[in-house]
C-alpha cells in the first residue's frame, strides 16, 4: 500500500434571539436557534423582489426550503447576517429541475454562451462549495453527475470540479457517489491535459475561457488553471485512496507535486513577490516568455488549494498578501480590484466589453481570495495579514451586496461586476441602457445579472468567520476569524458528517445559556470548548 500523505488531507480542507430546546429521547438539547429570523428575512426579500425568472423553488416556498436545509446564523454584524440569508435565498433560485436531474445555474435568464439547461461550468466549483451545506443531497448529487456524464460543456471554462467534489465529501462524508465518479474525474483530468497542457508541463488558458475577459495579463500559463489542476490532482489522489486504488493515488499525488513545483519555479515572480501569468512557449526549444508585468487578483488562487508548501519558505510566498491591504494594490471601498491599481493599464471602463477583469471588482474572485485568505490564516505561519484584515475584506464584500433603486430605496443585491470605487454594478448599468431601455435579449434580457450565482458567501461565513474547517476524518475543527470584540455568534443546524453541529460564542453566557465562551456541540452534546476565540477540536460522538 502507498503511504498516506497527511498534508494533502489535513490542509484541505441587535434583534433579541429566540431560543429553542428541542429534546431528543436522551434529553439532549439539539437546537439553539429558531428559524424565525430566517422567515423574517425571506419575507423581506420576497416583498422587494421582482421575480422575473422562476425555477424549481418559488419565493413562496423559499422560507420552508431554507429552514429545512441551511445552517442558521445569529451574529451582531447584522449586515453580515442579512447578507448570509440573502445569499441562501438567491442560491435556491438557481436549483433547476431538468430531464437530466437537478442542475445549479449561474444566470437565471437564458444566455447565449451557456450550455445544456443554461448551465455554465465557470463557477461550478463555487456552486459545490456553497451548496455542500444543504441538508438534502439530491441537488448536488445530480449536479455532479450532470457535469461529468450528461453534458460536453465542462471544458468551456476552467474549473476545479474534482476538488469541489472532495470538499463536499469533507462536509457530508458520503463517499459512495464520489468513488463512483472517480473514473469520470480521471477522464476529465486527462482531457484537460490533452487540450490545455504543453510539453513543459504547464497548463495554459485564454483569459475569456478562465471567465476573466480583457484581463491585463491575457492568455497563457495562468495561475488559475494550474492551481485548479493541482487541486483536482490532489482530490483525485485522495478519492483513489478511499476507493482502494493506491497506485492511482500515488500517480496523482506525484502529478500534484509536479504541477506545484512548476508553479513555484515558473509562475512565481520573486521580484514582485506574486504569482503571475506567462505567455505560452510555442516551441519546446524556445525560451519561456517573461512573466506578465502586472499583479492580478487571481495570484492568490494557489492558497485556495493550500499549494505553497507549509515550511520555512512559505513566508516568502505569503509576502504576496501585502498587496491585499495596499491601496495601490487591490484594496478599495467596494473591492478588491481584479488588477493592482498602480498598473498603467488598470481601468474602470464603461466602454467596450461589459465584463472586464482589468480593474473592476468581481464577487467570483473576491470569494476565491477570501477562501484563500482563510486558508492562509489557518494553515500558515506569516506576519503579513491578520484575522482583522480578513474581517475587513469580508465587510467590504458584504457592503457590496446592495443596489440603490431609482426611487432611492436600497435593497440586497448580487450581480456581475462592481465599480470598486462607487459600488455601481457596471454590467447592469450598461446593459440597462441598451436597446432603448428594453435591455438586449441577445445578452440575456432584462436584469441579466440579478441574483447572479457566480461566487460564494455563505461558505465564507461558515468556514472562515465562524471557522468550521471541513475535514475527511471524524475530528471537528473550529477556528473562528470573527473579531474579538463580538459578544456573541451562533451557527446552528449545521449538517456535518451525519450529525448536526452547533458552534456558538457567548462572552457572558447569557445569550444562549450554554456557558461562557466558545462551545461546539454535536447533536446537542458538547465536544469542544474554550474561554476565548481560538482553534478547538473535538471528536464526533459514536452512534
Amino acid at each position: 500500500m502507498v503511504a498516506m500523505k497527511p498534508i494533502y488531507l489535513t490542509l484541505w480542507f441587535a434583534v433579541p434571539i429566540l431560543l429553542l430546546c428541542v429534546c431528543s429521547p436522551a434529553g439532549a438539547a439539539v437546537a439553539v436557534l429558531r428559524p424565525d429570523k430566517l422567515h423574517a428575512y425571506v419575507a423581506e426579500f420576497n416583498a422587494t423582489d421582482n421575480d422575473l425568472y422562476r425555477q424549481y423553488i418559488s419565493n413562496a416556498k423559499a422560507a420552508e426550503f431554507l429552514a429545512a436545509n441551511v445552517p442558521l446564523l445569529d451574529c451582531p454584524g447584522l449586515d453580515i447576517e442579512k447578507t448570509y440569508y440573502f445569499r441562501w435565498w438567491t442560491y435556491r433560485k438557481h436549483i433547476k429541475e431538468t430531464r437530466d436531474g437537478f442542475v445549479i445555474t449561474e444566470f437565471l435568464p437564458p444566455v447565449g454562451w451557456a450550455g445544456k439547461h443554461n448551465t455554465i461550468s465557470c463557477a461550478a466549483g463555487h456552486h459545490l462549495y456553497e451548496g455542500r451545506w444543504l441538508r438534502d443531497p439530491k441537488f448536488l448529487d445530480d449536479n455532479s453527475v450532470f457535469w461529468l456524464r450528461k453534458t460536453n460543456n465542462l471544458h468551456h471554462y476552467s474549473n476545479w470540479l474534482a476538488d469541489a467534489i472532495w470538499a463536499r465529501y469533507c462536509v457530508n462524508s458520503n463517499a459512495a457517489l464520489m468513488k463512483e465518479l472517480l473514473p469520470d474525474l480521471v477522464k476529465n483530468f486527462r482531457r484537460w491535459e490533452k487540450e490545455r497542457r504543453d510539453a513543459n508541463g504547464l497548463f495554459w488558458q485564454e483569459d475569456g475561457a478562465d471567465g476573466m475577459e480583457v484581463a491585463i495579463g491575457g492568455t497563457g500559463y495562468r495561475t488559475t488553471i494550474n492551481s485548479y489542476m493541482f487541486g483536482d490532482a490532489r482530490a483525485i489522489a485522495a478519492i483513489a485512496l478511499m476507493a482502494g486504488r493506491p497506485e492511482m493515488a500515488e500517480q496523482f499525488f506525484r502529478e500534484a507535486d509536479r504541477i506545484k513545483q512548476l508553479m513555484l519555479d515558473k509562475l512565481w515572480d520573486a521580484d514582485s513577490q506574486f504569482f503571475k501569468m506567462r505567455k505560452r512557449q510555442l516551441r519546446p526549444d524556445n525560451p519561456l516568455p517573461p512573466l506578465a508585468d502586472v499583479r492580478e487578483l487571481y495570484g492568490y488562487t494557489p492558497w485556495y488549494f493550500n499549494l505553497p508548501s507549509v515550511n520555512s519558505h512559505s513566508a516568502d510566498y505569503a509576502a504576496a498578501w501585502k498587496q491585499i491591504i495596499d491601496p495601490k494594490g487591490f484594496t478599495a471601498p467596494f473591492g478588491p480590484t481584479t488588477a493592482e491599481q498602480r498598473h498603467p493599464k488598470f481601468a474602470i471602463s464603461y466602454q467596450g466589453h461589459e465584463c472586464q477583469w482589468n480593474g473592476p471588482s468581481w464577487p467570483y474572485s473576491t470569494a476565491v481570495t477570501l477562501t484563500a485568505m482563510a486558508n492562509l490564516l489557518n494553515n500558515y505561519q506569516q506576519d503579513f495579514v491578520t484575522n482583522g484584515d480578513y474581517f475587513n475584506l469580508l465587510r467590504i464584500y458584504t457592503a457590496s451586496h446592495r443596489l440603490k433603486r431609482d426611487d432611492g430605496s436600497v435593497v440586497p443585491w448580487i450581480d456581475e461586476n462592481l465599480n470598486p470605487l462607487t459600488g455601481d454594478w457596471i454590467a447592469r448599468t450598461r446593459l440597462k441602457s441598451w436597446k432603448n431601455g428594453t435591455w438586449d435579449a441577445g445578452k440575456g434580457g432584462v436584469e441579466r445579472g440579478k441574483d447572479y450565482n457566480h461566487s460564494t458567501y455563505c461558505d465564507l461565513i461558515i468556514t472562515g468567520l465562524v471557522g468550521l474547517r471541513p475535514r475527511a476524518d471524524d475530528t471537528v475543527e473550529v477556528n473562528p476569524l470573527a473579531p474579538d470584540d463580538w459578544e456573541y455568534f451562533c451557527l446552528d443546524n449545521v449538517a456535518y458528517h451525519g450529525r448536526t453541529l452547533t458552534i456558538l460564542w457567548d462572552k457572558t453566557g447569557q445569550r444562549y445559556h450554554r456557558g461562557q465562551g466558545l462551545r461546539v456541540l454535536a447533536d446537542g452534546r458538547e465536544i469542544a470548548a474554550a474561554d476565548k476565540l481560538q482553534r478547538v477540536t473535538g471528536k464526533l460522538p459514536v452512534n
